[in-house]
């Protein structure tokens, strides 16, 4: 349903102040008229009608991501996201309910907006469950300024959105918290040497790592060394050059005309060879 309405976004119209102009400039539908469109995709799925039913409310998607402007994120996203969730209600409309789709559609197009704060706003991204979002979204909207709320004002909340006066403190303390960027700026020699990345330890560099693989890559070359020279010649051979060589491999057929057995003959002694590798690898 996305690629057949071809629907126009932020990023295809120039800035965001050009795409608002132009989805302010489509006409709104009847009652009427909605009510016909919604049929004919309810009904006989019909993708033009589908196409005209968002198209016709892309202006109610940019009124409700504007609220959303105070979390930090592009305002182009934000309505990109709505009209995913825009497209959803359109998709799982029924004109039979009586409704008009602007009322249906507020439901989804928020719904779609909350989960893409919810994976974006770092600060907040443990905040998975349903309670912990409806605390998030609720406690933003309840502060007017960025003070910290006082004991009163937490317990006020608290029975407002009916939840532990510690659940208020601990999410209010992430909401003044500030992202601070791992990388530093990369157009700035000085500022990347000097981000909080350069601190962080590297594990795998560690001398006991380093030890520890290299001794295990000598073990693991000298078993397998071990190993193939225990096959007879012509075994290792095919072993060798099937599974060994750095450029293509031979196949099974080509190896049967070369030794002038069966290609299910090459098959067997590989597989035996290989069968003996292993156990003598794993011992």
């Amino acid at each position: 349903m996305t690629h057949a309405l071809a629907m126009p976004a932020p990023s295809t119209v120039g800035s965001i102040d050009q795409y608002i102009q132009s989805v302010n400039r489509i006409p709104l539908l009847t009652e009427k008229e909605e009510g016909e469109l919604a049929r004919r995709l309810h009904d006989e799925g019909d993708v033009d009608a589908a196409r005209q039913l968002v198209m016709s409310h892309l202006r109610l998607v940019v009124a409700i991501a504007r609220g959303y402007l105070g979390y930090g994120l592009p305002h182009a996203d934000l309505i990109q996201e709505g009209n995913v969730g825009l497209m959803k209600a359109v998709k799982r409309f029924d004109p039979a309910r009586g409704v008009r789709l602007v009322s249906f559609a507020i439901h989804w197009i928020k719904a779609e907006i909350h989960e893409y704060i919810i994976r974006n706003w770092r600060l907040v991204k443990i905040a998975t469950t349903k309670a912990q979002r409806k605390l998030f979204f609720n406690l933003r909207s309840l502060k007017t300024d960025t003070r910290t709320l006082n004991c009163d004002e937490v317990a006020a909340v608290a029975t407002q959105l009916g939840v532990k006066p510690e659940e208020v403190v601990e999410m209010e303390t992430r909401l003044g918290g500030r992202d601070m960027p791992l990388e530093g700026d990369r157009d700035d020699g000085e500022e990347e040497r000097f981000a909080p990345i350069a601190y962080l330890p590297d594990p795998h560099a560690e001398p006991s790592e380093v030890l520890e693989r290299a001794e295990s890559a000598r073990l693991q070359d000298e078993g397998l060394s071990d190993a193939l020279a225990s096959l007879d010649e012509r075994s290792r051979n095919i072993v060798r050059r099937r599974w060994l060589s750095e450029g293509d491999s031979p196949t099974l057929h080509e190896l049967a005309a070369e030794y002038g057995v069966s290609a299910e003959r090459i098959r067997q002694i590989e597989a035996k060879a290989m069968q003996k590798m292993r156990g003598l690898l794993a011992a």
